[in-house]
């Protein structure tokens, strides 16, 4: 993204600037969490990745494909759309079909491929997603809340595109849930090299999974780095009022009483426990 801008209700009483002049690289092949309060910019800024918005000034690009500020038609949408699988906050609410093989097949037929090819390969998505094969002659309005989500983001997944765009992916899903869905982003981040872009107000996810963090603060685009770096920077996260991960609670306090562990690369209570090991 270079330069890009976006404002709600323009030229009203309830105009509202979410992106002012924003610019961002958001790297193949790796996980990339987007943080920030609540109005700071994030959903706007993912929605302007596979054209659901056009932003005011500057231009996304997306590999060779460009959309520049102020297009009136985005030409080719269905090549940008195959290129990139946005999945919203609650992407079982995009399930239409009567069964599950009709609705994770039903994007690459609609988008011209061959229709026996994409009902081949919905067995293989549902063993991606977790899902067992049998489900594919059930209707997905009879399953659990997370199992529709399984399905919705296997036909993201059946697009096969190159980057997975994901606003809050784990909203009302229990801890179990969170920590499936986190390994199933992985797994496509590690094993099928998918760039996965990711909205969410949960920091130990962020710590958890991202490669890199972008901060998001009144519109702006303010920083960016490694978690380890964003997380280990106290000023940053109060600026934008976001509890750090529950490791970087503890190491805070540690640190406060003269040991200091922040800026080394832990993620979970075992590396946490061996540096903490070794400081001593």
């Amino acid at each position: 993204m270079e330069n890009v801008s976006y404002t709600y209700s323009k030229n009203s009483p309830f105009e509202f600037r979410a992106l002012d002049n924003a610019d961002l690289v958001l790297e193949k092949g790796k996980i990339t969490c987007v943080i920030g309060t609540t109005g700071s910019g994030k959903s706007t800024m993912i929605q302007l990745t596979n054209g659901l918005l056009i932003s005011e000034t500057g231009r996304t690009k997306i590999g060779d494909y460009q959309i520049p500020a102020g297009i009136k038609k985005i030409p080719n949408v269905k090549k940008l759309r195959k290129e990139i699988g946005l999945v919203f906050q609650f992407p079982e609410y995009q399930l239409f079909r009567d069964t599950v093989e009709k609705d994770i097949s039903f994007g690459p037929i609609n988008m011209g491929g061959n229709k026996e090819n994409a009902i081949k390969s919905v067995p293989e998505l549902l063993k991606l997603v977790e899902l067992p094969a049998d489900y594919l002659t059930r209707s997905p309005f009879e399953l659990s809340g997370g199992q529709k989500r399984r399905v919705a983001i296997a036909g993201i997944i059946a697009m096969d595109g190159n980057t997975l765009v994901l606003d809050e992916p784990t909203g009302g899903l229990d801890p179990k849930g969170e920590e499936d869905f986190m390994r199933l982003f992985k797994k496509l981040n590690k094993e099928k090299n998918k760039r996965i872009i990711m909205v969410t107000h949960n920091m130990d996810q962020v710590l958890k999974i991202a490669d890199q963090v972008v901060v998001m603060h009144e519109g702006k685009l303010i920083d960016k780095g490694t978690p380890f770096e964003i997380f280990s920077n106290r000023q940053l996260l109060e600026k934008i009022e976001i509890e750090p991960p529950k490791l970087f609670r503890l190491m805070y306090l540690l640190k406060d009483k003269g040991i200091d562990l922040l800026g080394q690369e832990i993620r979970t209570v075992e590396e946490f426990a061996v540096a903490f090991k070794n400081r001593k």
